[in-house]
């Protein structure tokens, strides 16, 4: 008798994890491919893009961790069997890449947990999110141009911003693999821990961005977001103008009354 088929596993996984303290609003994405290292492939890439946009409109979702399954890597780049078939135009026409770049436009505060290999689009994942905890085992790089091509989800314009042109240029050029020991010299990274406490420390650090007022985070991160797009002036403009919009908020108000009070704030998040 024929057994039924084991259904497919998902590709991203989504937890809202118990915590001591507690972790109220701290969301947790795994991409789940172990045994290809996590390799971002079309269909993880589809179903991250979803999740994370859910979880960005979830108003119960204050912060999200991203991490990858097992121990071995985060991410050790995109899945190559699928680029290697692709054209100038099929690769333009689909642009799956794109998902990438979205994780960098989130309102969402996000946090990479990384440990093991963050290459390739691994690495541009990783960049993608607002802080990122490194394992001292993890080996960054983008190794893209031994393979005939470029980093091509945000590799060369994130790195670059990062750690500035030269260093990024070197480490594009050779494809050259680096430790989080440097990646924390480059100032690449938020912080490096040991291997076994990445998660552990990348949510603790989610759940303080978790209990801070939800509109101010998001504020604060589009603002300081916009450093990689805007003059001095016109980011100064843009600053003033998401302070000045927090005014007359719930948690505004809260926020002053309680220090004026001085007693702890209770924030509603609106």
């Amino acid at each position: 008798m024929m057994q039924p088929a084991e259904a497919p596993q998902p590709l991203v996984l989504v937890a809202f994890p118990a915590g001591d303290p507690p972790l109220e609003g701290v969301a947790l994405v795994t991409l789940n491919r172990p045994k290809a290292l996590n390799a971002l492939s079309y269909a993880l890439l589809s179903e991250l893009d979803a999740v994370l946009e859910a979880l960005d409109r979830d108003p119960a979702c204050r912060a999200i961790v991203i991490t990858g399954a097992g121990t071995r890597a985060f991410a050790a780049g995109a899945d190559v069997r699928e680029l290697a078939v692709e054209t100038t135009d099929s690769l333009h026409e689909a642009d799956p890449l794109a998902a990438v770049d979205r994780v960098g436009r989130l309102a969402t505060p996000t946090i990479a947990a990384v440990r093991g290999f963050a290459l390739g689009g691994g690495a541009e994942l990783a960049m993608a999110c607002d802080m990122l905890v490194a394992g001292d085992d993890t080996k960054f790089g983008q190794p893209e141009i031994a393979i005939g091509v470029i980093p091509g989800a945000g590799g060369t314009q994130r790195l670059a911003r990062a750690i500035g042109r030269v260093r990024a240029m070197e480490l594009v050029l050779t494809g050259r693999q680096f430790d989080a020991a440097e990646a924390e010299r480059l100032g690449l990274v938020t912080m490096v821990v040991p291997a076994a406490d990445v998660l552990g420390r990348a949510l603790e650090l989610a759940a303080k961005v978790a209990s801070m007022p939800a509109l101010a985070a998001a504020a604060a991160k589009a603002a300081v977001r916009a450093t990689e797009a805007l003059p001095i002036d016109e980011g100064l403009r843009y600053e003033r103008d998401r302070f000045e919009a927090l005014f007359g908020t719930d948690d505004q108000r809260e926020g002053m009354a309680a220090f004026l009070e001085k007693r702890p704030a209770v924030w509603r998040h609106r």
